[in-house]
């Protein structure tokens, strides 16, 4: 439920209490309007996911408005499908930008009148420098940079030029636009900064009706001014570009009447991940994963793939919050987070990933019969479904140990357990293979401890296992994903990410299934008893034949496998 203007929500962050206190001083007269300005060069990953979470949930917090706007200044590294997926991606996380949806090529006029208008005000000039004089003479941390022997060019000369450029006369590298600020700032970033290059690439929106392109700091800030946002929100990396920010704003006060609040935050920092977008496209492009999608990358579209959910993504990133200091986010987090909406909302089936038979002496052969397991044991309102049961059952071999260490409560020679649903069973002998492998189990069981009936609690027992009738058993694929990498550090080791990438990332498993799960929807999930969280693929399922992709383990056993 939205707020009323007199509500002001809990302030559990900086953002929330710098919005305040602007409401409180009456500075926006109680506007909220953000924005979330992706480049549309590569697929969003779950950072990006954090800043949307962030941008549109600040905006609905507060009544306002959050626009979607594509930062689309780069036409070599841009596409259209990337605009695509990015749309998706914000819709299916659970926000809408309604009718504020924009580009920064919608502002190229603009943008170029306003450079016109710098150059006017002896702020801006042509430098004819090659990219690489320009780096050697921009100087160091310690070191000030050198002006550029074309920094005094008359105005006149500067706007002829700039004309010029725009006009198509000069080859790429030819000329650059820069800012007049100040060669000897401390902040690099204002030692007069490129605003404008020659590029003749088509753009995908704009054609080719510019050669010339805004530079990414130049536009931005423009582009925020021209919407009217009252607070842009980006992460830390751009803290030491905002006195640049704010002095083009500045110098075009007059013509653009807003002058937006930057406001940093950390980025998201992931264990067991890579969040570049170089990395994740050297991954793609390189084919070490199957594709933007591949459910162990950090991409929305990957780990929507996966089986995570909108909530759970949005549970995430309220729970991590937001923060001014850079700091590392342990994956459990976001898995945790999963686990808790899929228990709370994730229907129940049975699986068996790795099958052992399992032969009831003393149940007639020709007999089967229907037993009852519910949708969800907390929601009784879920109804139950039909287990069918037989003579023959498939359980997990992991549930069968021919020697049993203390502690184990499963089956094992001359023990009883309960076959979760229906019987209790005693295992009398098993069979092995010339390599003495088990191939099965023979156990006898008490008709009258069928579960749900009055003699289901005659006696108890430790133990309790799933089980399949395998006469009714359905194959199905799954694919086992675990953590990409098996360094939690893989960007900052001081090594090639990757050489810590995990070999058993992915396992594909023929397993069997109980008929229900047969009815699965692309992308429904399901707790499948005791083996974890899954989903069905939403590319590789077909109609009645689903491929379901492990999302989450029951619990972490990642710190267990890796310490065994």
């Amino acid at each position: 439920m939205k707020k009323t203007p007199a509500e002001e929500p809990v302030v559990s962050n900086f953002i929330r209490s710098i919005i305040n206190e602007d409401n409180r001083a009456g500075k926006w007269k109680g506007r909220v309007e953000t924005r979330f300005p992706p480049e549309p060069n590569g697929y969003l990953h779950i950072g990006h996911a954090k800043s949307i979470c962030l941008n549109f949930g600040i905006a609905e917090e507060y009544q306002g408005i959050c626009h979607l706007r594509f930062d689309d200044t780069n036409p070599e590294k841009e596409a259209q499908e990337y605009v695509d997926a990015i749309c998706d991606n914000v819709r299916w996380l659970g926000f809408d930008w309604g009718k504020h949806l924009y580009y920064s090529s919608d502002y190229f006029d603009q943008l170029y009148m306003f450079a016109e208008h710098l150059i006017t005000l002896g702020r801006a000039y042509v430098d004819s420098q090659s990219a690489e004089e320009i780096r050697e003479r921009r100087g160091t941390l310690t070191q000030p940079g050198q002006d550029s022997p074309y920094r005094e060019r008359p105005v006149a000369e500067n706007l002829d030029l700039f004309r010029r450029m725009k006009a198509g006369e000069f080859p790429e590298g030819a000329h650059v636009l820069r800012a007049k600020i100040d060669m000897a700032s401390p902040n690099l970033n204002l030692r007069d900064p490129v605003i404008y290059r020659i590029r003749h690439v088509h753009h995908q929106r704009t054609g080719n009706k510019w050669c010339i392109y805004p530079m990414y700091d130049y536009t931005h800030c423009i582009s925020d001014a021209l919407e009217k946002i009252t607070h842009s929100l980006c992460t830390l990396e751009f803290e030491d570009h905002r006195p640049l920010y704010d002095w083009v704003l500045d110098q075009l006060n007059n013509q653009l009447h807003c002058h937006p609040q930057q406001i940093e935050f950390a980025r998201l920092n992931l264990t067991y991940t890579v969040m570049s977008k170089r990395k994740l496209i050297e991954l793609v492009d390189q084919k070490l994963v199957d594709g933007w999608d591949d459910p162990r990358l950090s991409t929305i579209a990957g780990v929507r793939r996966r089986g995570y959910t909108p909530r759970s993504i949005r549970m995430f990133a309220e729970r991590i919050g937001v923060s001014k200091a850079d700091s590392w986010i342990d994956i459990n987090v976001l898995e945790d987070c999963l686990r808790e909406d899929l228990n709370e909302n994730a229907p129940r089936r049975i699986a068996i990933l790795k099958p052992l038979k399992l032969i009831i002496d003393n149940y007639p052969d020709d007999q089967e019969e229907d037993c009852h397991a519910p949708n969800h044991p907390q929601k009784p309102e879920w109804d139950k479904r039909t287990v069918p049961f037989s003579k023959i059952i498939y359980i997990e071999q992991d549930d069968f140990m021919e020697n049993p260490v203390k502690g184990f409560f499963r089956l094992a020679p001359d023990t009883e357990v309960r076959l979760r649903y229906a019987y209790i069973v005693k295992c009398v002998r098993i069979e092995k293979d010339a390599q003495g492998d088990i191939t099965a189990v023979h156990c006898t069981y008490d008709p009258d401890t069928k579960s749900g009936t009055d003699g289901a609690n005659k006696r108890k027992v430790k133990g309790n296992i799933h089980w399949l009738s395998a006469q009714h058993a359905q194959h199905i694929e799954i694919r086992l994903y675990d953590r990409l990498f098996t360094d939690p550090y893989p960007d900052i080791s001081g090594k090639d990410y990757k050489t810590s990438l995990n070999p058993d990332s992915k396992t594909t498993i023929h397993a069997y299934a109980e008929p229900k799960l047969y009815e699965a929807e692309p992308e429904q999930c399901f707790q499948f008893e005791r083996n974890g969280y899954f989903v069905a693929d939403k590319l590789a399922s077909q109609p009645g034949r689903p491929v379901f992709n492990r999302a989450v383990t029951l619990r972490d056993t990642w710190a267990k496998q890796s310490n065994s």
